[in-house]
């Protein structure tokens, strides 16, 4: 069942948080053909482990130029995975992951193809992703968001989930899962796919300047403002 979106007090707080970050930041918004394929957003978003984006995303444009095909891939030794995954942060556990995911839809579909989802409800086609291996609630809701299939599903990496919880959004202690069913349901309802990818991409810009791990710079952050944990450290 597709989940109600837009009817709670923290919708407000949302809109009101992107329109600081754009304002701060200014926008972020994606090309068209800027927007990959759902395969290559998988693949991505396995190799990516606590690696920086842009070297996941050349790491995945190489494996595709030397291999010619994500068959090819699935079918490739791990050594030669590796070799080509060096710069990820764990190139074993990112080429393990990758061969074992990418195999398990050619199991599943006959050859690496995607283009199913796109028949799918956005929580049906993510569940049929989790079912991969090394594929949870982040790179599913990647796979659906990001990508040309552009659905409304948040994506949440470490800087997202951790704002979202700073800021009394979604439960302190909520992994990724119960953090994303926590603020889906309060997801503006006029927001496009293209509107929840901006709003990651901002949070997470947000995440690396102000709202770091540790030492968080409350007194001059943004959304200080609409937060808990910032208004608490005036």
């Amino acid at each position: 069942m597709e989940l109600p979106l837009g009817s709670d007090p923290r919708t407000d707080v949302i809109r009101r948080l992107q329109a600081l970050l754009v304002q701060r930041f200014g926008r972020i918004e994606r090309a068209a053909a800027a927007w990959r394929q759902p395969e290559w957003a998988l693949v991505q978003g396995v190799i990516g482990a606590q690696t920086k984006s842009e070297i996941s995303n050349a790491a995945t444009d190489r494996l595709l130029k030397r291999f010619k095909s994500w068959e090819k891939v699935a079918t490739a030794a791990l050594d030669e995975l590796q070799a080509e995954l060096t710069k990820q942060t764990y190139p074993g556990v990112a080429a393990e992951r990758l061969k074992a995911s990418l195999s398990a839809i050619v199991t599943s579909r006959g050859k690496v193809d995607l283009s199913h989802l796109g028949e799918m409800k956005t929580h049906e086609a993510m569940n049929w992703l989790e079912q991969l291996p090394g594929v949870g609630r982040k790179i599913a809701a990647g796979v659906m968001n990001a990508s040309t299939l552009d659905r409304r599903a948040i994506v949440l990496d470490g800087h997202h989930k951790r704002i979202l919880q700073r800021m009394g959004l979604v439960p302190p202690k909520a992994n990724t899962e119960r953090a994303f069913d926590a603020i889906m349901p309060v997801m503006p309802e006029e927001w496009s796919g293209a509107d929840y990818d901006e709003h990651h991409l901002l949070m997470k810009k947000l995440g690396q300047t102000w709202c770091r791990p540790s030492m968080p710079d409350c007194a001059t952050c943004p959304a200080q403002a609409l937060c808990k944990t910032g208004l608490a450290n005036t």
